[in-house]
């Protein structure tokens, strides 16, 4: 294997070329991060040739795998993950004394497809997922592959728009009724194709899915484009000429551009920052977090946005009841948005999807029992309880949406995502 060493000034350079001597690598360069200590002037012999910079080496020669003999006080933990991360998104393993990281393996597909990722659970990934999914297949025939924590034991296609009782269903039969591949079919109204996976690496990488039979199952059904959805921060492991990362603006910066988040970034070509508003996230931390996008790549561009519910049909003049998973910071915002642009009178809001036992109390209380309607997210238990109690006192339900709002003064989000996809059919199947 031929290996690109990263070095620095802290060592005698007759150590580092020991070392270089005795990897099990053919060393063919090496990259001086920096350090003078151990140096005597004048530019060392290391007996390869020498950068100044990872990206350039990597543009230059071409190695199987980075290795890492460089240490404290040049490279801390930090850079170490940046350095990492840019090995990894060239595809090339990164090495050190006792760790060993790997990039995702993508499987190929031979059908185009375009991913969206995301930087953790609860980011509005899905939410900008079946946002882009309606958008292009506006023109295009669309199929989305996405995995969850829950999705079936094997691939399973579900056609657009399943209703209510398609979703009761599949969970008195037991299975997760509220799966990103079922609110994918219901609220994008695209055919779907649902994968599971379990645990996730460092690079996002899962530990187990069954994500590749899945794509393939897409790539039967003829589409023009697939669109491979990610879970929480674990990156769908088939490859796509193009990926949007979906980021919350009031994540701390170093989530989302440091460790390997870093790496997430440079996989990918648009970032769409949700959650862009006060209280969740004051403009200073969004600020923060455009600023640590930027150092890792300055050409990325970014769209800050809002997510607002919208239901699937009217509930104007309707009192209402609101499941959801938003943070009660929101809350107030949210019932006003209802309210105002959808007309409905909001007597319960809840953000307790993902806690049973609290959804269950607010299912019994007296302002539930006034509802007219249950409008409800198909997120963790909507179905399996919320839908179950509704059907069980006879109330109707309605699926809500999230819907993606960029803030004024942002990028065109749309255009942005249409030109990817365009992007993606010119360059046609990846290699």
């Amino acid at each position: 294997m031929r290996a690109l060493a990263l070095i620095d000034g802290e060592h005698y350079p007759d150590v580092v070329c020991d070392a270089l001597a005795a990897l099990p690598y053919e060393v063919v360069g090496a990259v001086l991060l920096g350090g003078t200590e151990k140096l005597r002037g004048g530019e060392p012999d290391y007996g390869v040739p020498l950068w100044d910079a990872l990206g350039d080496a990597l543009e230059q020669v071409d190695v199987d795998v980075v290795v890492d003999l460089s240490d404290e006080p040049v490279v801390g933990p930090r850079r170490r993950f940046r350095l990492a991360s840019r090995a990894l998104a060239a595809g090339l393993p990164y090495v050190g004394a006792d760790f060993r990281l790997d990039p995702v393996a993508f499987a190929p597909l031979d059908v185009p497809a375009l991913a969206v990722i995301g930087s953790g659970k609860r980011v509005g990934k899905t939410a900008v997922a079946g946002h882009v999914a309606r958008l292009l297949a506006r023109s295009r025939r669309v199929v989305v592959v996405a995995m969850g924590r829950g999705g079936p034991q094997d691939p399973v296609v579900t056609e657009a728009s399943p209703v209510l009782e398609d979703l009761l269903a599949l969970s008195r039969a037991g299975r997760h009724a509220a799966s990103d591949y079922l609110e994918d079919a219901a609220l994008a109204g695209v055919t779907t194709v649902g994968a599971r996976r379990c645990g996730g690496g460092l690079a996002g990488r899962p530990f187990f899915s069954n994500v590749e039979d899945a794509a393939r199952l897409a790539a039967s059904l003829g589409p023009d484009l697939v669109l491979l959805e990610g879970s929480g921060a674990a990156v769908p492991p088939v490859e796509a000429r193009r990926r949007i990362l979906v980021a919350g603006g009031h994540q701390d910066a170093e989530t989302v551009a440091g460790y390997l988040g870093a790496y997430r970034l440079l996989l990918s070509d648009l970032v769409v920052l949700t959650m862009c508003e006060e209280p969740l996230a004051r403009p200073a931390q969004v600020d923060a977090v455009r600023t640590a996008i930027a150092e890792v790549d300055p050409r990325l561009p970014v769209v800050a946005t809002v997510l607002r519910p919208r239901p699937v049909e009217p509930v104007a003049g309707r009192r209402v009841a609101y499941f959801s998973t938003a943070p009660p910071a929101v809350h107030d915002r949210l019932r006003d948005h209802l309210e105002e642009e959808h007309g409905a009178e909001v007597v319960l809001l809840s953000g307790a999807l993902a806690n049973r036992d609290a959804l269950r109390k607010e299912l019994a209380s007296a302002e539930a029992g006034r509802a007219e309607a249950f409008l409800v997210e198909i997120k963790a238990a909507a179905i399996d309880v919320v839908a179950e109690t509704a059907s069980g006192r006879g109330v109707p339900v309605v699926f809500a949406d999230n819907e993606v709002r960029p803030l004024a003064g942002e990028p065109a989000l749309d255009d942005l995502v249409v030109g990817l996809a365009d992007a993606v059919a010119a360059e046609g199947v990846a290699a």
